[in-house]
């Protein structure tokens, strides 16, 4: 009898059960029925839809140009990125109807900012100055096309469009007919019946979707209009439409996984003098290919596909969560709504841990492959992963920021990460409890903010203030010796925000704010660990910020110098590369130079030469070493540790960058002239003259810098004559880059001087005096100065003086005596005082109005100054109209002040000058008298 009655009691429960199973069913059915419904009532209900507009703004991109027959001057969406339901706008702004945002520049309006939605078009708000957002908000009425808002903004526009509205239509008719060719399926669908059903129960009724414009997590490729345009010009009509046509059919993923060598975003050098540099990331321009994927391609895809559900739901709890705030705005919603709710906590509790799991099969991949990075990317991995760093679970964020950093190695998956606002919740995270996420979070941010937008977004959302911070809790960890597990943890928080700030420090305004936060004494404790893997990025940002002054300054400040030299003694070649090269930028000052030969910092510069195979840390000592070269007492150090001859032993086979810092310090070291002496016995010379064929303008100058500096000892020169390198210094005065014209001239003055015929090789050179005189009508002072200076070597012979005042030097040099330069003052002086000893030169300087401008250069503070002017006006006081007008502009007194002076080559000037003056006074009462 118990029996029965147990038997009774589990039937009852067992049918209860399945009641209960049965209505909860039921319950998923009338969601499901009425959320497609609902779609489907929506989808009715949608007048524009992508495709319409992406036809017409590329017809009028067709139509547009400069000239005065095109409707338009410019018409650009406002992002590159396209989802796959073909809309552009951000999908919080999709759910209000919004398809895209155009910038429309006619011919006699300023450029406009419209907003393209299912409604019509209208007027918005435009971009805001300071952070280049979208103001959403209409400003107009809304107009039913494209083409009819712009015709009624532009009087312009509606005239060009009646002008050309019939070709306007034909190709509207031709774009339509490509629009509608059907699409063929791609290997994509061969996904098995079963799984189909399972994917498409997950996601909703996703088949009965098709006509919503619902957010997209899918990215699509756009295409560069203008490359297209050009093609297409080359080729047949008949062949363009075959190309559009098997476009269509084609994944657009598949030719970025197959192209070879992707493209290279160079942008480490390019921001690090102000934030309004051009290292902006190129668009990613896909291009169709036909071929197979491997396998991991699908995996990836299938797995990243099941983690949308989940994030789906919690994205739409998110959206709706603000209407359930109370019972009664719950009981008062829609049923489409209350079904989306049950549905997230019926989902919310038991995806965690299947998350989870995807994110670990998803690491399994090996994520440095491109394929695999792309086909995150390509089903919407990108969004996915970003949304689950907004969950509350952290085993969730530890795993997607894990495969995050793995795959922002690619230059175009930063752009993605960026676009999708991933940055601001990354920089959220640096402020969690969790140490593990910091880490994680501060190496994401190092590898996405590798170009300009992506480190202007972390500034702006906090984040270098922050990743100072993660510095400060590596403070104490200064000795590696059994360090606990949380000293550990604090070490590897603190190098990855060193590694962050590195990243970032690429940026003017970064390194400011860098400064501002008080980084430079947190990276100066960071120095004295011996943990190498936090030293590198330390030395790294420090290297990066050391090219401001106000760096410099805090790095002398905080005695930072001493630990790079120390550092260079390590055994990673990574760290001496880097503090090689922070050396490098701090050495501009002489202070840091001093500092270093103080701190034993030459003798491992100079050993570290004779490594060669590792050229980026042979290019950072070269450079450490050319600018501790500039004070002489380090060039002694290097003579005494063999440094020169090594330095030439590099002057061939080595890369530009090694080259240009080898020649820089080689020009510095022969300023002496045991140097020089030593350079020549070197076989040094003719190295170095073969560099002057070269087109690197950074080495030229440093190349023309040394030949000028060995031209200066008899024996080089006669070598340098001998390579017909005068003749190669010369040429070099046509270089277009005024840095080298300036060096080459500069170069050219002890080549002359010291030449054994100086001017019969000057006559040699064809055309050669005639293009030193028209360098004078250059704008550069630099280039001004070292002309100046090559002319007054060039006048020391005759017969040359008289080809260049015939080719007009005498005017081109009375023009440039009203400067305030004193470098061009004494050069120009110089050559004037060389000019005037031919013909009747002296007369003409003083037509041309060159000596009152002259007699103001007394009152210089540079005695150079003084000594070059006494002496050209010693030499045009030989004519008695010069001398009035020196009387006349006080040249008298400043004169009679500078015949005491201790340098004798300006008393006798300056005194022969007053002589004259005094001399032609005395005639003129002589002759009144008489």
């Amino acid at each position: 009898m118990k029996e029965d009655l147990t038997s009774l009691t589990l039937l009852d429960k067992d049918k209860e059960m399945y009641l209960k199973r049965k209505v909860a069913i039921l319950l998923k059915q009338l969601d499901l029925h009425l959320l497609n419904h609902s779609l489907k009532h929506i989808s009715l209900e949608i007048s524009l839809n992508p495709g319409t507009f992406k036809k017409d703004i590329e017809l009028l991109k067709r139509f547009s140009g400069k000239g005065e027959q095109t409707v338009l001057e410019s018409i650009e969406y406002t992002s590159d990125y396209e989802f796959s339901n073909g809309c552009r706008a951000p999908p919080w702004r999709q759910i209000q109807g919004e398809i895209c945002y155009v910038l429309v520049k006619p011919h006699d309006v300023e450029t406009l900012c419209l907003t393209c939605s299912t409604e019509g078009v209208f007027l918005n708000g435009g971009k805001t100055k300071e952070e280049g957002e979208i103001n959403y908000e209409r400003k107009g009425e809304i107009y039913k096309d494209l083409v009819t808002c712009l015709k009624d903004k532009s009087p312009v526009f509606s005239e060009n469009m009646s002008k050309q509205e019939v070709r306007f239509t034909e190709e509207q008719q031709k774009e339509n007919q490509i629009y509608e060719k059907p699409k063929t399926e791609d290997g994509h669908s061969s996904i098995a019946g079963s799984e189909k059903s399972k994917l498409e129960r997950i996601n909703f009724g996703k088949s009965h979707m098709t006509k919503r414009l619902e957010p997209s997590l899918n990215w699509r490729a756009t295409v560069d209009y203008k490359d297209h345009k050009s093609s297409a010009k080359d080729s047949q009509e008949e062949k363009q439409g075959k190309l559009e046509k098997s476009s269509s059919s084609v994944s657009p993923s598949r030719a970025q996984l197959l192209r070879k060598g992707g493209e290279k975003v160079e942008d480490t050098a390019s921001e690090s003098s102000s934030e309004s540099e051009e290292d902006e990331e190129p668009p990613d321009h896909r291009q169709e290919a036909n071929a197979d994927l491997p396998s991991e391609y699908w995996q990836i895809q299938k797995l990243v596909k099941y983690l949308k559900p989940c994030c789906f739901l919690i994205s739409m709890f998110c959206l709706l969560l603000p209407r359930w705030l109370t019972l009664s705005n719950f009981l008062t919603a829609s049923s489409v709504e209350r079904s989306y709710l049950i549905h997230i906590f019926i989902y919310k509790g038991g995806n965690q841990t299947a998350t989870v799991i995807a994110l670990c099969s998803m690491r399994d991949f090996n994520l440095a492959q491109e394929t695999c990075q792309l086909a995150i990317r390509d089903v919407g991995g990108l969004e996915v992963l970003i949304n689950l760093l907004d969950t509350d679970e952290v085993k969730c964020k530890i795993g997607s920021l894990k495969i995050l950093k793995e795959i922002s190695h690619n230059p175009q998956i930063r752009r993605n990460i960026v676009d999708l606002g991933g940055l601001p919740i990354m920089v959220n995270i640096l402020d969690s409890p969790h140490k593990s996420l910091k880490c994680l979070s501060a190496e994401t941010i190092a590898n996405v903010a590798k170009f300009k937008r992506a480190r202007r977004a972390v500034r702006q959302h906090g984040g270098i203030t922050k990743l100072v911070a993660l510095l400060d809790c590596g403070q104490n960890s200064t000795e590696p010796t059994q360090p606990s597990l949380y000293e550990t943890r604090d070490v590897e928080v603190a190098r990855c925000g060193a590694l962050a700030l590195w990243s970032c420090s690429k940026s003017h305004s970064n390194k400011e704010a860098i400064r501002k936060a008080g980084g430079i004494p947190l990276l100066a404790r960071l120095l004295k660990t011996s943990h190498e893997n936090m030293l590198i990025p330390v030395v790294g940002t420090l290297q990066e910020c050391a090219s401001e002054e106000n760096y410099r300054a805090a790095i002398k400040a905080e005695r930072i110098i001493e630990n790079l030299v120390k550092n260079l003694n390590s055994e990673n070649e990574q760290l001496q590369e880097h503090c090689a090269m922070a050396i490098y930028q701090c050495a501009e000052d002489e202070e840091t130079r001093d500092l270093v030969r103080l701190h034993g910092g030459l003798k491992p510069l100079a050993s570290l030469l004779n490594n060669t195979d590792n050229k980026e840390r042979l290019a950072a000592v070269t450079g450490a070493i050319w600018k501790c070269s500039i004070s002489k007492e380090n060039v002694i150090k290097f003579r005494e540790y063999k440094a020169i001859e090594t330095l030439v032993g590099l002057l061939t086979d080595q890369p530009e960058e090694v080259l240009v810092n080898v020649v820089g310090a080689l020009g510095e070291c022969c300023q002496e002239y045991e140097n020089r002496v030593l350079v020549r016995k070197c076989g040094g010379i003719q190295p170095l003259v073969n560099l002057l064929v070269g087109i690197n303008q950074a080495l030229l100058v440093n190349v023309t810098k040394a030949v000028g500096a060995c031209a200066l000892e008899p024996e080089s020169m006669a070598i340098i004559d001998r390579l017909d390198g005068v003749r190669l210094l010369w040429s070099l005065l046509k270089n277009p880059h005024p840095d080298v014209k300036a060096s080459a001239a500069w170069a050219l003055c002890p080549c002359i001087e010291n030449a054994k015929d100086a001017g019969e090789m000057v006559r040699s050179f064809v055309g050669g005096l005639e293009l030193v005189v028209n360098l004078l009508k250059s704008d550069n002072k630099e280039v001004l100065a070292s002309v100046c200076a090559a002319i007054t070597n060039i006048a020391k012979d005759q017969e040359n003086l008289a080809v260049i005042t015939d080719h007009g030097v005498v005017p081109l040099l009375s023009k440039l005596a009203n400067t305030n330069n004193d470098k061009l003052r004494r050069h120009l002086a110089e050559a004037i005082s060389r000019c005037c000893m031919w013909g009747r030169n002296r007369v003409a300087f003083g037509e041309h109005k060159a000596v009152a401008p002259l007699v103001r250069y007394l009152k210089s503070n540079d005695t150079n100054v003084h000594r070059a002017t006494a002496q050209a006006l010693y030499q045009l006081s030989e004519d008695a109209d010069n001398c009035i007008t020196m009387h006349e502009n006080g040249a008298v007194k400043l004169l009679l002040d500078m015949v005491g002076s201790p340098d004798q080559d300006l008393q006798e000037a300056a005194a022969g000058c007053i002589s004259n003056i005094r001399r032609l006074a005395l005639a003129t009462e002589k002759a009144r008298y008489n």
